[in-house]
C-alpha cells in the first residue's frame, strides 16, 4: 500500500459502502480498490487481476486472468474470458469461453488437456465453450463482467427449470 493523493471521499450518501472501500493503515486512509498486483524486482506496480473476479472452488482461489493468459497461448484460440459458473460440490467452478483462431478446430477436450499439462488440476475449467465473438468494452478489452452476468442469468433459468 503507498500514500499518495486522495482517490475520493466516498460514496455519496452511502456511509457502508464506504466504511468498506477504504482500510486504516498506520493511522492513514487507503481506497481498497480490488486490483491485485505486486511489485515486482525493479519497483513496478504489476497488475494481474481484480479480487471480484475470483473464483473459489471447493475452497481454492482460482483467478481468471492466470487461465486466460495461458489459453491465449493456445494455438487454436484467439480469444478467451474465464468465469465463475456454479457446481452443486464446489460451490463455483470455472468455465472458459472461447473464440478459436479462424480454421482452428481444437475442442473441449483437446484445450482441457492442454491445460492440464500447464496448470494445477483445481485451476482448469470444467466447463468449455466456443463462440464466435466475446463482448467488449469501449476500450477493446472483453467485457467480462457482461459474459460473468450472462453465464449467471441462464444458471438462474436452469436453476428455475428445475425446482
Amino acid at each position: 500500500i503507498v500514500a499518495g493523493p486522495q482517490v475520493f471521499q466516498g460514496y455519496w450518501r452511502q456511509p457502508e459502502a464506504t466504511a468498506a472501500a477504504f482500510i486504516l493503515c498506520d493511522g492513514k486512509r487507503f481506497l481498497r480498490s480490488g486490483d491485485l498486483g505486486y511489485i515486482d524486482e525493479d519497483g513496478y506496480y504489476v497488475l494481474v487481476d481484480r479480487l471480484k473476479r475470483m473464483i473459489n472452488a471447493s475452497g481454492f482461489k482460482i483467478w481468471p486472468a492466470e487461465i486466460e493468459a495461458l489459453l491465449h497461448a493456445h494455438p487454436a484460440v484467439a480469444l478467451a474470458c474465464v468465469v465463475a459458473i456454479p457446481d452443486a460440490r464446489r460451490g463455483e467452478t470455472a468455465k472458459a469461453i472461447i473464440v478459436r483462431k479462424l480454421g482452428a478446430e481444437a475442442g473441449a477436450g483437446d484445450i482441457k488437456t492442454w491445460l492440464g499439462g500447464r496448470l494445477a488440476a483445481y485451476k482448469v475449467p470444467t466447463h468449455y465453450a466456443f463462440v464466435d465473438e466475446l463482448p467488449r468494452l469501449a476500450s477493446g478489452k472483453v467485457d467480462w463482467r457482461r459474459v460473468q452476468d450472462a453465464e449467471r442469468h441462464a444458471a438462474a433459468e436452469v436453476k428455475g427449470q428445475t425446482t
